[in-house]
């Protein structure tokens, strides 16, 4: 058994060494909520574990695997708020992953604090860098203490049956009875830590896997360095340099030392390389940044957010710099900043005439400037949406150009024609404003404006929108600019769209059109093809219609059907159209741009996603798909002793023609490791822009069935064979172990 990573860098490690002693810190909950909570590593180096100051048991712990990031400093809305009465270098804040709310904390000193911050992101990194196995050793563990009721680190039978329960095990009483037996070694009648792993080992044995691993290996017990090049080479279809992976997959997967020198691989071995990146259905080559990126912006899908400063529903919600945060931490690359009048001649931004709370512009700037460029260095569009009187304008115009500085793009390139937009390769760590401009792209460059020029510019597009849908607002149907603000706009000058008749004769390549849903919806119906055209030469974005109240989320692959690049999504609510838009977003680096296919970036392509079978090289493929076994899926139901029915669903999202679903059956009872072994087949049109969504729920005969999980892959990403898919949580984020285990095969038609 080795040892849990943490432990072997533990003894040099000052950090974590004062984490184990525990230190006093105060948690802030708000101005006035400030409460001294006493903090401590626990021995694993896995769990913190803190309680109040007053006398009484009641304490709480979270593992560090919950631990998303470490912010230093006020760097949250509530240390801001206290900003003058704790410094900076005593503060900071711990991000969790998914919907769990941050836990601010201030330490006695900068020191402290210092040690805090280090240890815990050492913490992550080592949680980070765990091999599949340790991961779950890590997870069983994680269960048998939330489990272990009495703390004295063993459990018995009985304890173990009801652990199982809260796993989503459901097993036969005998057959577990004779692997709890063989597990406890110590033969005290009850299981501790170690061996508990070891049994829930013997309990998840993989009979799936077992059977091709037997097929292949010529022995019956090891793959021999031929026999994984033929599983390699027959079933992976992995064809190229076949001999040089099969050593790869031996020195990287293979646990055994004996096994290593003889070149050989055992079962666990070939389980450790099925259950890696490596095994799993997304391709790793496609993991990085693969695509050119010294295109026009308009040849790349964008990811993009909507009402970016809202953490719930549009009426009612919180506003905040968190959802900035957020979104541009998942690689968001253009982001919506609606800005109105404030008090004291500080320009506010929320959700116009609704509850919305409110918070500063500059505050939301400065955000932006600081999370910008940290998971991505290609550009980040602001969407400015002005509602300001031209005195504010001004107010904004001078905060982008303090705050932003150099990462505010104030001209147009050197050198750079004036016929097309510049690339995401040559505008890396640019902000680039988005909003309405005097005057073109000329004006910029050398001719001098009197300043006292302000332009006329119609409403921004939400009000008329409203309007079309009849609901009246109080606006101003003529608004003011700023010349300084104008002068921000440099590739993204907002307009307002005719046709693409009209578009084609006297639109600007730096004019971006702004459509609702159900307009954009309109157009692709009645003339798919322009609409590809337009977003040949042009950006354009598509948002949700002002009746999304809920904040819910349209498909967004309707959208990217017709190239579409800023397809703006609200990021704080999960669902369907997240899934697609991670499920895009998550090949070339994360980065929050996508190459649109070769056919959509020619002008003369005349592709029409309604009649995808006219293109010129119309290649369709059959895509099949059978969904073998689950593995370890979470546990949905929160009434007593229930266990999961789990199916699983493939859809297919792409073109009209292509959008298709289809579900295996649902296994009673078994959330623990249902196997179905059923084939599901779909013929693909256009296999460029298909994305491919599994989705597990759990089967109810009266309601609607409970989301379990799921996983979103685009086909041009997926590897063949046998693979794992590992799933992700409702907020997308990855719910280790749980996975599925399928056999891909993609054929030309």
């Amino acid at each position: 058994e080795s040892n849990p990573p943490s432990l072997l860098s533990i003894e040099g490690d000052d950090n974590l060494q004062s984490m184990l002693v525990g230190a006093m810190m105060r948690k802030i909950k708000s101005r006035t909520w400030k409460k001294q909570r006493y903090f401590k590593l626990q021995e694993d180096c896995m769990t913190i574990w803190y309680k109040s100051k007053k006398a009484g048991n009641a304490h709480s712990t979270f593992s560090v695997s919950e631990v998303e990031a470490v912010r230093e400093g006020h760097q949250s809305e509530v240390l801001l708020s206290i900003a003058n009465e704790f410094p900076a270098n005593r503060c900071f804040t711990l991000v969790f992953r998914g919907r769990k709310g941050n836990l601010d904390l201030v330490a006695e000193s900068a020191e402290e604090a210092q040690s805090w911050i280090r240890g815990i992101r050492k913490l992550i990194e080592n949680v980070e860098n765990m091999g599949e196995r340790e991961k779950l050793d890590q997870w069983i563990s994680d269960w048998f203490k939330k489990a272990d009721k009495d703390r004295d680190g063993r459990m018995n039978f009985k304890e173990v049956r009801d652990l199982l329960k809260m796993m989503n095990v459901d097993m036969n009483e005998h057959h577990a009875l004779r692997l709890f037996t063989l597990a406890d070694k110590s033969c005290s009648g009850s299981l501790e830590d170690d061996e508990f792993v070891l049994f829930y080992k013997m309990l998840t044995q993989r009979e799936d896997v077992l059977t091709v691993f037997q097929e292949f290996s010529s022995d019956g017990q090891t793959l021999s360095h031929r026999d994984l090049e033929d599983f390699l080479r027959e079933e992976q279809l992995e064809g190229d340099n076949v001999q040089q992976h099969a050593m790869h997959l031996i020195e990287q997967y293979e646990p055994s030392e004996t096994a290593k020198m003889l070149n050989l691989m055992t079962f666990d071995g070939f389980l450790m390389y099925l259950g890696s990146t490596e095994g799993s259905i997304f391709n790793p080559q496609q993991r990085g940044i693969y695509q050119n990126m010294t295109l026009p912006l308009c040849h790349y899908f964008i990811s993009s957010s909507h009402n970016t400063y809202l953490m719930e529903d549009q009426l009612r919600g919180q506003s905040s710099v968190e959802g900035y945060i957020r979104a541009l931490n998942r690689g968001c690359r253009c982001v919506e900043v609606d800005c109105w009048d404030g008090p004291s001649g500080e320009p506010i931004v929320y959700h116009g005439h609704t509850f919305t709370s409110k918070i500063l512009f500059k505050d939301v700037v400065t955000t932006v400037g600081n999370y910008a460029f940290k998971v991505s260095e290609y550009p980040v569009i602001l969407s400015i949406e002005n509602h300001c009187s031209v005195e504010q304008q001004r107010v904004m115009a001078r905060h982008l150009s303090h705050i932003l500085g150099e990462k505010l793009l104030r001209k147009p390139l050197d050198g750079h024609t004036s016929t097309e937009l510049p690339s995401p390769e040559n505008l890396k760590g640019k902000i680039l404003v988005k909003a309405k401009k005097i005057g073109g792209l000329e004006d910029n460059i050398g001719a001098l404006v009197e300043d006292s020029l302000s332009g006329e510019v119609s409403d921004d597009d939400d009000v008329a929108e409203m309007e079309e849908e009849n609901l009246h607002r109080d606006s101003k149907s003529k608004q003011c600019l700023s010349k300084e603000l104008s002068d921000c706009v440099i590739y993204c000058k907002s307009f307002h769209f005719r046709s693409f008749k009209h578009s084609q004769m006297h639109s600007k390549f730096y004019e971006v059109a702004s459509f609702t849903e159900s307009k954009a919806r309109k157009y692709l119906k009645e003339s798919g093809a322009e609409f590809v055209q337009h977003n040949s030469r042009q950006l354009t974005r598509v948002y949700p219609t002002g009746f999304r109240t809920d904040s819910s989320n349209f498909n967004p692959q309707e959208m990217w059907n017709a190239g579409c690049q800023i397809v703006a999504l609200n990021f704080q609510t999960a669902g369907e159209g997240m899934d697609l838009n991670d499920g895009l977003f998550s090949q070339n680096g994360c980065c929050g741009y996508v190459l649109k296919p070769s056919f959509m970036r020619q002008t003369r392509s005349g592709f029409d996603p309604e009649t995808p079978q006219k293109q010129e090289d119309y290649q369709p493929v059959l895509l099949t798909v059978q969904v073998i076994s689950g593995q370890q899926l979470p546990k949905v139901n929160i009434k007593e002793g229930s266990i999961v029915d789990p199916l699983v669903r493939v859809e297919i999202h792409g073109v009209p023609m292509d959008q298709a679903k289809q579900e295996t059956r649902y296994i009673e009872n078994n959330g623990f490791n249902p196997v179905w072994q059923d084939s599901l087949r779909f013929t693909i049109h256009t296999p460029e822009l298909a994305l491919v969504r599994f989705v597990v729920e759990d089967y109810d005969k009266t309601s609607k069935n409970d989301f379990v999980g799921q996983y979103t892959v685009p086909l041009t990403c997926m590897q063949q064979g046998y693979r794992h898919i590992h799933l992700l949580s409702r907020d997308g984020t990855s719910i280790p172990p749980s996975s599925l285990f399928v056999h891909v095969r993609i054929k030309e038609v």
